[in-house]
């Protein structure tokens, strides 16, 4: 339709007009998300950790005290009756819960807090034995009272279970989730099928964002916690998908770029910042040219939470965008700004 001389004479009076009229004319398109904006972005994520920890702590009741330890199988425990010492046993609890007491046989007090079997002790000698008896029970050996906290928590291990329990609470005991943790947290629950236990799974990012009362579910004795590592690194920039992707393996800033699309075509591909959390403070950010990448000059292995942005070349970008149209021998010339995925 139009010559490559006319072409260029009006890229040319384009170009003029874009370093005359700052003010009329824009210097190149806003394609993409503001570095600084991104690594506001990455910081929120770790100001949502912090918030979740707040909240974990803020939860934790008073220390129990030992009438409020949970019952469990292996126990073992002295009960005495102040009415009838002679009676005083000492009993494990068995594989199916519960313990052989004189007169009244086999009481079941799995599940039940020491306070709790007490009173359930003193009701069964009530009935047939004894008026008004008064029963205490003592855990000489506490066995069955723990849960185990793994993965991206500051304390991980074996913590006793000495009193009924939130998820929240139980996490409190791990100190709080690191800055590492991942999306999903996994409670796995022994049941009745030992090869086939159940799993729960808790969101974080709800339970970030106010959610809660459903999510803060009872943990009993025996139940597994994992908080999984986040392993994930997040593109932004001149690339053709922007996003958050995993890391499945040792990856590469260009095997990263290649997960994001590719680089869009107005990319700068001598301007890749790579931008790193250092645990504290401000983040380390490195220029990087994906020439020296590809030559490995710069063999970078990428690491979880990394942020890698692609720079925009502002002169690819005005020509991407440029739209030159032509109605009744009238030359139109437009712009429009590139856009990604």
């Amino acid at each position: 339709m139009y010559s490559r001389k006319t072409m260029y004479f009006m890229l040319a009076v384009l170009f003029a007009l874009q370093s005359v009229l700052p003010g009329c004319m824009r210097s190149g398109p806003n394609v993409n998300a503001k570095l600084e904006d991104v690594i506001a972005m990455d910081s929120g994520s770790r100001q949502d950790i912090k918030a979740i920890n707040e909240r974990l702590f803020s939860s934790v009741r008073a220390a129990p005290g030992p009438q409020d330890y949970v019952l469990g199988q292996g126990d073992l425990l002295v009960v005495s009756i102040f009415e009838a010492p002679e009676l005083k046993t000492e009993a494990r609890i068995s594989a199916r819960g519960a313990v052989t007491l004189p007169l009244v046989g086999s009481v079941d007090v799995k599940g039940i807090t020491t306070r709790e079997a007490e009173q359930k002790i003193e009701s069964m000698y009530a009935k047939k034995y004894l008026n008004n008896p008064h029963v205490n029970v003592f855990v000489k050996e506490q066995v069955s009272g723990k849960i185990t906290i793994l993965g991206a928590v500051k304390k991980p291990g074996i913590h006793p279970y000495l009193t009924r329990q939130t998820l929240f609470e139980a996490l409190a005991k791990g100190e709080g989730l690191s800055d590492q943790a991942g999306k999903m947290i996994q409670v796995r629950r022994q049941g009745d099928d030992p090869e086939h236990p159940t799993t729960f799974l808790v969101d974080l990012d709800e339970l970030a964002h106010g959610g809660g009362s459903q999510l803060n579910m009872e943990i009993r004795p025996g139940d597994v916690i994992y908080v999984p590592e986040a392993g994930s690194v997040y593109v932004d920039g001149a690339v053709r998908k922007r996003g958050s992707f995993p890391l499945r393996r040792k990856m590469t800033i260009p095997e990263v770029i290649i997960a994001a699309g590719g680089f869009a075509e107005y990319a700068d591909e001598n301007d890749i910042k790579l931008v790193r959390s250092k645990g504290g403070g401000e983040p380390e950010i490195v220029k990087l040219s994906f020439k020296e990448l590809q030559t490995g000059a710069e063999k970078i292995e990428v690491k979880d939470r990394d942020i890698i942005f692609v720079e925009t070349n502002k002169v690819k970008a005005f020509i991407y965008g440029l739209q030159i149209t032509g109605l009744g021998g009238i030359v139109g010339v437009g712009w429009q700004p590139p856009r990604s995925e």
